[in-house]
């Protein structure tokens, strides 16, 4: 299945990293990858393969954003065609 990850928040070092490990870590490739700073705030938004996850599509979201608060950031998980509904004109 295909999802879309997307984290923000305040520009450091390593976020790209830190994220990457923890999908790689469940067996979640990485399709496509966009990222950005904008001003003082680093942006990114991830295309994400999630068929081979060792971890239900819920309790990888949580694990996801759990860490990010750790690290004062927002990243949230969206399945691929719930974000395309939401986003048809």
């Amino acid at each position: 299945m295909r999802t879309i990850v997307t984290v923000i928040g305040k520009d450091q070092v390593g976020i790209i990293a830190s994220v990457c490990s923890q999908l790689s870590e469940q067996n979640v490739n990485v399709l496509d990858i966009t990222q950005t700073i904008l001003g003082e705030y680093f942006t990114m938004i991830m295309l994400v393969d999630t068929s081979e996850c060792t971890l239900p599509f819920a309790d990888l979201a949580t694990l996801l954003e759990e860490s990010g608060k750790l690290r004062a950031l927002s990243i949230h998980m969206q399945r691929e065609d719930i974000f395309n509904a939401m986003h048809r004109i």
